[in-house]
């Protein structure tokens, strides 16, 4: 499973999202990557964001536990909210251009939910993290924009690459900003 303990899980991330693996390798586990075909646009909006990320990170770990049912697969999403306003990945490059209009010189939070199944047990949670922004001009924004760095990355930036650049500071999970909460999964795993 991981460096730190020897039980053999069948891991499977149900993720194609690179920095989710990198996160995994970077902890030691042994797992194998399935991406999820679950349809994502079928659910309501639930109340709250972390309601929200938890129920997404569910579907996609049931889509993929359906069809490795001897497997224990993790299933993640992650979301970007400023005042209320959930801001997933951008549709384009304007829109990408908006979000980060948005986040600057803003703190905003960064919600990823996690879903945990196996044959014996079933859990999902969430962590939420604090992220200032400093502020930026149009042109900061525009060459950003420029890296391609922005698509498909929720809020329109990465934080592990140029979009560190833009964090003043953060509280909380870095690693939950990437996508994957690493210690608390780390710690829900100890109970598989």
């Amino acid at each position: 499973m991981s460096i730190f303990c020897d039980k053999d899980l069948n891991l499977i991330l149900a993720s194609a999202s690179p920095r989710r693996s990198e996160i995994m390798k970077l902890a030691g586990y042994d797992f194998k990557v399935v991406p999820s075909f679950a349809d994502e646009t079928v659910i309501p909006v639930p109340k709250t964001p972390h309601e929200f990320v938890e129920k997404l990170s569910r579907i996609k770990a049931e889509e993929v536990f359906s069809r490795n049912p001897d497997a224990c697969v993790i299933g993640a999403d992650t979301v970007v909210v400023l005042n209320d306003n959930i801001l997933g990945k951008p549709k384009d490059d304007e829109d990408a251009f908006l979000m980060l209009k948005s986040l600057s010189g803003n703190t905003h939070t960064v919600y990823t939910g996690v879903s945990i199944l196996s044959k014996n047990k079933q859990v999902t949670f969430h962590e939420a993290t604090f992220v200032t922004f400093n502020s930026l001009s149009d042109d900061e924004i525009r060459c950003y924009l420029k890296t391609s760095e922005h698509r498909d990355k929720a809020g329109a930036y990465g934080i592990q690459g140029y979009g560190s650049v833009f964090v003043s500071h953060i509280e909380g999970c870095y690693f939950n900003v990437m996508g994957l909460p690493i210690s608390k999964l780390y710690n829900a795993l100890k109970e598989f």
